[in-house]
């Protein structure tokens, strides 16, 4: 397993799922599972922004040299940009919530029908598409950029 996926699960608290025997996919405990996730990581994204906004606020020094007040911007310009990034996948974080909410098709592939799963699910819960669609979409993507 990778390592940002075992960085989700124990951000989460919890081990990887291990299906039983017989339990059908996407079942009320798997789903669970992923809103404790999803969750968790939605929760420390709010937090490390609220960070940043902290210390944005309390590190603002005027530096007399001028490649420190340079290295200070380069370093606040960086944080903001994760920022915009961790921004933009709140949303999808919340979109993700919001599909397990109304039971609306989580962990089924939204190009094929088919199932994403479990292990795709905890790397990258929001995903939507399954391991062979993401594939070609991205092959797809570069022949377009060509």
């Amino acid at each position: 397993m990778k390592k940002s996926s075992l960085s989700l699960l124990s951000l989460a608290g919890v081990e990887p799922y291990v299906m039983k025997k017989g339990e059908e996919y996407m079942s009320e405990e798997q789903q669970q599972h992923f809103k404790k996730i999803l969750q968790a990581w939605h929760n420390q994204i709010c937090s490390e922004s609220s960070r940043t906004v902290d210390r944005l606020q309390d590190d603002v020094t005027n530096f007399a040299d001028p490649s420190d007040r340079a290295t200070q911007e380069e370093e606040f310009s960086l944080e903001l940009r994760t920022r915009d990034r961790e921004r933009k996948l709140l949303k999808k974080i919340e979109h993700t919530l919001k599909k397990l909410e109304l039971n609306d098709d989580f962990g089924y592939c939204e190009t094929c029908g088919e199932e994403i799963g479990l292990r795709r699910l905890e790397a990258r819960p929001t995903a939507d598409l399954c391991i062979d669609c993401k594939t070609l979409a991205e092959i797809r993507e570069k022949q377009m950029m060509a």
